[in-house]
């Protein structure tokens, strides 16, 4: 397995994956090809806050993602520079879980984004791979709290 963090060269195959990711959610998604363009324009506007991380076996396709929202926190005095970072949409292919790849690369972000400054990184996790986050060391925390758009 190789991780490595993801080039324009790579939209169309995290768009795959983004893709599969949300096939079952209402409403229904566009075509795969529709999605790949919207994609690449995001892209675009987002490369500096937005970085993904890849997992590729033998082949040369995508297997799995990470991503991590990069986010610039107000300065402070002799702490100009703040940051802080959130794992985002984490998806390995159905036939390649189990084995460890989603875990490196959440790992290969958390790591960048700590290595970029980031104070903190947090993540939201779906109730079932909140072990593999702790196993990661990630902690529930009580001050980190959250409102409702509606």
């Amino acid at each position: 397995m190789r991780i490595s963090q993801a080039s324009a060269d790579d939209v169309a195959e995290l768009a795959r994956l983004l893709w599969l990711d949300t096939l079952h959610e209402e409403p229904a998604p566009l075509s795969v090809e529709a999605f790949t363009a919207d994609l690449a324009r995001w892209w675009a506007a987002h490369q500096d806050s937005h970085l993904a991380f890849v997992a590729r076996l033998r082949r040369p396709e995508i297997v799995g993602m990470a991503w991590v929202a990069l986010v610039p926190r107000i300065p402070r005095p002799g702490a100009t520079g703040r940051l802080s970072a959130d794992i985002q949409s984490v998806f390995v292919m159905p036939d390649q879980r189990g084995q460890g790849i989603g875990s490196a690369l959440v790992k290969a972000a958390s790591e960048h984004a700590t290595h970029l400054g980031s104070l903190r990184v947090t993540v939201q996790s779906g109730r079932k791979a909140v072990p593999v986050y702790e196993r990661l060391g990630f902690e529930s925390s009580r001050q980190l709290l959250q409102r409702s758009a509606g």
